[in-house]
């Protein structure tokens, strides 16, 4: 009988702030690929953002996901690329949690804009190595026009790509952080408690966006 290798999706991304997209995106992966856990990895300095300002502090981006996270078992907050000021890249993440948990297998959760600009990331080969590529399905692209870049991925760097059908929930964080300081409402746009969380804060609003 062939050894279980745990299956662990990873969710990366600024969570600025995490909002319902990001939950039922975590959610859909984790039944459709029959993953043991979702890991949810706030960026602590994201090189595809560098100079981001007037959005929440790194605590509280950690915290609100600690927050949409709460209650489901099999979601889980990684603190990987958080508590550093070094750039982080996705490769090195990778390859870190490859070498410290030989015995898992990782679903890295990307959208379909990363799945079109995947070839203008740093390395794309080594992450390739290092995980299965799950990229969801979007209104914005075509299956078929996914199926064609998997494929091509999939030829350039012996890539491990599966498409998630997501349902698409037409969600962004600066959306909601643009509804916050034009004092509208962001009830179900995120989870309560991280609406809470945000006014309780005064994230977003004032100086801050």
């Amino acid at each position: 009988m062939p050894d279980y290798r745990k299956k662990i999706g990873i969710l990366g991304g600024t969570f600025d702030p995490v909002h319902t997209g990001h939950l039922i995106m975590a959610e859909e992966a984790y039944e459709a690929f029959s993953l043991d856990t979702v890991w949810f990895m706030p960026n602590g300095n994201p090189p595809h953002k560098q100079g981001r300002t007037g959005g929440a502090s790194d605590a509280e981006r950690t915290e609100m996901v600690r927050l949409a996270i709460r209650g489901n078992e099999h979601f889980k907050l990684s603190l990987e690329e958080m508590n550093n000021t070094e750039k982080h890249y996705s490769y090195h993440t990778l390859e870190g949690l490859v070498s410290r948990y030989p015995d898992a297998e990782f679903y890295f959760i990307i959208g379909a804009d990363s799945l079109f600009t995947f070839d203008s990331w740093v390395k794309p080969e080594r992450i390739c190595r290092t995980c299965i590529l799950c990229a969801a399905v979007r209104d914005h692209a075509s299956r078929e026009e996914m199926e064609r870049q998997a494929a091509y991925l999939g030829e350039k760097y012996d890539a491990r790509i599966l498409l998630l059908e997501n349902h698409n929930v037409d969600i962004s964080s600066s959306l909601i952080r643009a509804r916050v300081s034009e004092g509208k409402s962001i009830r179900y746009y995120v989870p309560e408690p991280v609406r809470q969380y945000i006014l309780e804060k005064n994230i977003y609003t004032g100086g801050r966006l």
